[in-house]
C-alpha cells in the first residue's frame, strides 16, 4: 500500500468510526460519517445523529469553515443529491470547494444511487468510491436492504443450551444466559428499528422487549405477530414507552378496539393459509422505514422465519449448560428428507459474552 492509499484509509476509517455513533439514533437514516482533511491534516469531523438534523457531511464542513476548499471529503456512503428533510450534501460540497471526494459505499436508496457521485464529477471534483466498502455495509445492513429488497434486515435472537434447549419441557427459560449476555441484548434492541414476536411469547412470558439502558434516545417499534388476536390489552409489551404494532389475519372488532384502547395499532396481514403473511409483514414494516428488525421469539415463529428464508442473520447465544431430554427446542423445523437439505449457516462472528458464547451465523443461501 502506498503512503497515499494508507492516508487514505486512515481518514475513511475515522469517518466509519464517527458513523457508528449514529448506531442507535440515526434510524431510519443510514449511519453516515464524513472527515474533511487537508493531506494528513483534519480540518473537520462530522456525522449524522438523526433524521430531519444534519447530514456528516454538512457537520464537517461547518467545522472546517474556509479550511474546506481544496480539502479531500471521506464520507462514508455517496454523498445525496436529492432534497429531503434536508437540502443535498453534493451542492453543499461543491459550494464549499472541496477538490476531492472519497466515499466507501454508494447510496442504494434510487433517488441517488450514483447521482450523487455524477453532481460532484460534474462539478469537476474528483471523485472515487469503493474504499471500506464492506466495512461501510456492515454498518448499515438495514438500510441496504430496505432500498434494495424493499424489507427490513432480520435478525433473530436465540439463546440455547448447548444441547439446543432453549426451555425446560414446562417451560421455564429464566434464566438460560448470564447477565452479561442479557445486557448484550438491550444494545441490540437499541440499534434495532423494530423488535418482533409472535402472540405465543407474549402469553407465556409477557416480554417488555423495550430498551432499557441509561439514556436510551429511542424505542424500537414492537411489533406482535397475532393471526387471531390473543394479546392481553394488559400485556406489558404494549405499555410505554415507545410504540407497539399487532399484525393480525383477522380484525375481531372488540377484541381489536380493546387493543387499541390499550395504545396499540392493530393492522391485518392476512396470508393464503389463514395466518399473517410474513412476506407483507415484512414489506408493510419496510414502508414505516423499519430497517433492522430483531425477532426475539419462540420456535414456532423462528421455524417460520427460517423455512420462509426470511432471516439474514442468527445471533446465537449459546449457555454452557445441558437442558436434558425433552426442553424446548431451538426452531420448529420439518426435517429434511436428507442430509443434503439442511439447513446450513456460516459462521461470521464469534464472541465470549460474560460467561456465555455469542455466535453470529449468515444462512447459507440455497441450502434447506
Amino acid at each position: 500500500m502506498t503512503a497515499a492509499a494508507a492516508l487514505d484509509a486512515g481518514h475513511m476509517a475515522r469517518a466509519l468510526e464517527l458513523a457508528r455513533r449514529g448506531l442507535w439514533t440515526a434510524d431510519p437514516n443510514p449511519r453516515v460519517g464524513c472527515v474533511l482533511a487537508d493531506g494528513a491534516r483534519v480540518v473537520g469531523e462530522g456525522w449524522h445523529e438523526r433524521a430531519g438534523g444534519p447530514h456528516a457531511e454538512v457537520v464537517a464542513l461547518a467545522a472546517a469553515g474556509a479550511a474546506a476548499r481544496g480539502a479531500t471529503a471521506y464520507v462514508t456512503l455517496e454523498p445525496c443529491c436529492h432534497q429531503g428533510r434536508t437540502p443535498p450534501c453534493a451542492d453543499a460540497l461543491i459550494a464549499a470547494g472541496v477538490a476531492r471526494v472519497v466515499y466507501a459505499m454508494r447510496d442504494p436508496n434510487p433517488r441517488v444511487d450514483g447521482g450523487g457521485a455524477a453532481r460532484l464529477a460534474a462539478a469537476g471534483i474528483a471523485v472515487e468510491g469503493g474504499l471500506l466498502e464492506r466495512e461501510a455495509e456492515e454498518l448499515n445492513p438495514g438500510f441496504i436492504s430496505r432500498m434494495t429488497r424493499a424489507r427490513p434486515w432480520v435478525t433473530v435472537k436465540l439463546a440455547a443450551s448447548l444441547d439446543g434447549g432453549t426451555a425446560l419441557p414446562g417451560g421455564e427459560s429464566r434464566w438460560i444466559t448470564g447477565e452479561a449476555a442479557r445486557a448484550d441484548v438491550q444494545r441490540l434492541r437499541a440499534r434495532s428499528s423494530a423488535v418482533l414476536t409472535g402472540s405465543g411469547t407474549v402469553l407465556a412470558d409477557d416480554p417488555r422487549l423495550d430498551v432499557r439502558l441509561p439514556g436510551a434516545a429511542r424505542q424500537p417499534l414492537r411489533v406482535v405477530l397475532d393471526s387471531r388476536l390473543r394479546t392481553p390489552p394488559a400485556a406489558r409489551i404494549l405499555a410505554p414507552p415507545g410504540q407497539a404494532l399487532i399484525l393480525c389475519a383477522q380484525a375481531d372488532p372488540v377484541r381489536a378496539a380493546a387493543l387499541r384502547a390499550a395504545g396499540a395499532e392493530v393492522v391485518t396481514v392476512t396470508g393464503a393459509q389463514g395466518g399473517v403473511d410474513l412476506e407483507a409483514a415484512l414489506a408493510l414494516l419496510a414502508s414505516r422505514g423499519v430497517n433492522e428488525l430483531l425477532v426475539e421469539c419462540g420456535a414456532g415463529l423462528a421455524g417460520a422465519l427460517f423455512t420462509a428464508g426470511l432471516v439474514d442473520e442468527l445471533l446465537l447465544y449459546l449457555a454452557p449448560t445441558l437442558l436434558g431430554r425433552g426442553s424446548r427446542p431451538l426452531a420448529d423445523l420439518e426435517p429434511p428428507a436428507s442430509m443434503a437439505g439442511r439447513l446450513e449457516f456460516a459462521i461470521v462472528g464469534r464472541e465470549d459474552v460474560g460467561g456465555d458464547l455469542l455466535l453470529r451465523l449468515r444462512p447459507r443461501r440455497g441450502t434447506g
